[in-house]
C-alpha cells in the first residue's frame, strides 16, 4: 500500500490550490478525483470574478489572499490566467440597498478591503451607458479582479504536479479508513492508499464524503446558469453586481473578460435544488432581460454560449472548514456556495497550516466563523 502525508478528495478550486500549498510544504500529496482531470466539476463552470467584497470577515480576510496570489502569478510562476484587475462595482437603485451597502462598508474597511461609496456620475463614469434612472450610486471595490478558471485550474494542476503532488484521476473514494478514532487512509474502487490525513474538498459532493467518517456536513448543492457573449469592443472594467431582484432571479452579474467577451450568471429565484447541470429554456429570456434593462448598449451582442454549475449551498451561504474533534486527521473544506473558485487560492495555506500545526492562519477569531459549530441561523449578506 502506497502511503502518503496528506490524500485529498476532489482535484477542484480548492483541492488543487492545497495540494500545491501542501506540497510546496513538503507533505507527501496524493488527489483523488472521480473525473479524467482536474477542474472538472464547480471549477469549470466558474465564470472567475474573485472578489473580497464580502459581508463575512473571513472571506474578506481569504480572499485578499487569493487576490494576491492570483495577481503575482504571472510573474513568480509564468502563466497568463487572463488576470484583470477591473474591481467589483454594485450599482444601487433604492434606498434600501443603498443602506445596507454603506451599513457593509465599516466591516469591510475594518478587514483590509480597499473600497468605498461613489456616487452616480462615478458609476455612469465606469461603465458607460448604465441605466441612469433612479441611479443612487453604488460601491466600488477597485482592488477585485477577475481570471480565466479554465487557465488557472490548468496552472494550478501543472504547479501543484510539478512541485511533487500526486494525482489520481477515474477513480472515486469509497471509504475513509479509520481506526481508534484515527485516520489511516482511503480505500478507491481501485486501490487503497495510507495517509495520516484526508482533507474531504469535495465540492458539492462533500456530504457523501463526510458520511463516510460520520460526519453530518450541511451541504446542500443547487445549481446556477451562466454564458458568454461574442468579443466586443472593450468599454467597461468592473465586474457589475446588479442585485435588484425581478421574477425568476435574484441577482445578476457580468464583467468583459480578457478576450473582450461579456461573462454574466443569474441567481435564480427559487433556486434549482440537486445536482442536474443541463441547462434550462427559461435562464437565457431571464438574464438578458436583467443585463438590458441595466444596461442596454448589450441588446445588439450576441451569446455564444451558455452552461449550468453547481453550488454547494449551507445554511447560511458561508462555507465550512476545520478539522474533526472526533477523528484525528480527517479535515474538511466544504460548501463553499458557489465561491470556491474565489476562495480556494487563499483558503489553502489555512488548510495546510491546520494539518501541520493544528492552527489557522487566519486569526482563529475570523476563521471560526467557518466552523461547523458555529450558529447557521444567518445568512452573508453578499452571497
Amino acid at each position: 500500500m502506497k502511503a502518503y502525508d496528506l490524500i485529498i478528495i476532489g482535484a477542484g478550486s480548492v483541492g488543487v490550490p492545497a495540494a500545491l500549498e501542501a506540497a510546496r510544504s513538503g507533505l507527501k500529496t496524493l488527489v483523488v478525483d472521480s473525473r479524467s482531470s482536474a477542474g472538472q466539476g464547480g471549477n469549470k463552470a466558474a465564470i472567475g470574478g474573485v472578489r473580497a467584497t464580502h459581508s463575512d470577515p473571513a472571506k474578506i480576510r481569504i480572499c485578499l489572499r487569493s487576490i494576491k496570489i492570483f495577481s503575482q502569478w504571472k510573474e513568480k510562476e509564468g502563466d497568463d490566467l487572463g488576470f484583470i484587475q477591473g474591481g467589483y462595482l454594485f450599482p444601487v437603485y433604492t434606498e434600501e440597498h443603498e443602506d445596507l451597502l454603506k451599513g457593509l462598508l465599516k466591516v469591510q474597511k475594518s478587514h483590509g478591503l480597499n473600497i468605498d461609496w461613489i456616487n452616480p456620475d462615478e458609476v455612469k463614469g465606469l461603465v458607460p451607458g448604465i441605466r441612469k434612472k433612479d441611479l443612487r450610486g453604488g460601491t466600488y471595490s477597485p482592488e477585485d479582479i477577475n481570471v480565466s478558471p479554465l487557465r488557472s485550474s490548468s496552472a494550478f494542476f501543472f504547479a501543484a504536479q510539478a512541485s511533487g503532488a500526486e494525482f489520481r484521476f477515474n477513480e472515486t473514494v469509497k471509504d475513509i479508513n479509520v481506526e481508534n478514532g484515527k485516520v489511516q487512509g482511503v480505500t478507491t474502487d481501485r486501490e487503497s492508499y495510507a495517509a495520516d490525513h484526508v482533507l474531504n474538498a469535495a465540492g458539492a459532493y462533500a456530504a457523501e464524503i463526510g458520511r463516510m467518517v460520520g460526519q453530518k456536513l450541511p451541504v446542500y448543492p443547487d445549481s446556477h446558469e451562466a454564458g458568454v457573449t461574442e468579443p466586443v469592443e472593450r468599454f467597461f472594467e468592473p465586474l457589475v453586481v446588479d442585485i435588484r431582484s425581478t421574477p425568476g432571479g435574484k441577482n445578476c452579474y457580468f464583467f468583459q473578460n480578457s478576450e473582450n467577451r461579456i461573462e454574466f450568471c443569474l441567481t435564480p429565484d427559487p433556486i434549482f435544488p440537486g445536482t442536474n447541470r443541463d441547462s434550462t429554456s427559461s435562464f437565457l429570456p431571464l438574464v438578458t432581460r436583467k443585463l438590458v434593462d441595466l444596461l442596454p448598449r448589450l441588446s445588439g451582442v450576441r451569446v455564444r454560449r451558455i452552461w449550468r454549475g453547481l453550488y454547494p449551498q449551507t445554511p447560511d451561504s458561508s462555507p465550512i472548514v476545520g478539522s474533526s474533534e472526533e477523528i484525528r486527521g480527517y479535515h474538511f473544506a466544504a460548501g463553499m456556495c458557489g465561491q470556491g473558485f474565489m476562495l480556494g487560492p487563499g483558503l489553502a495555506e489555512d488548510l495546510v497550516s491546520l494539518i501541520t500545526t493544528g492552527k489557522s492562519v487566519t486569526e482563529e477569531e475570523v476563521f471560526g466563523l467557518f466552523s461547523i459549530k458555529r450558529d447557521f441561523s444567518g445568512s452573508e449578506a453578499l452571497k
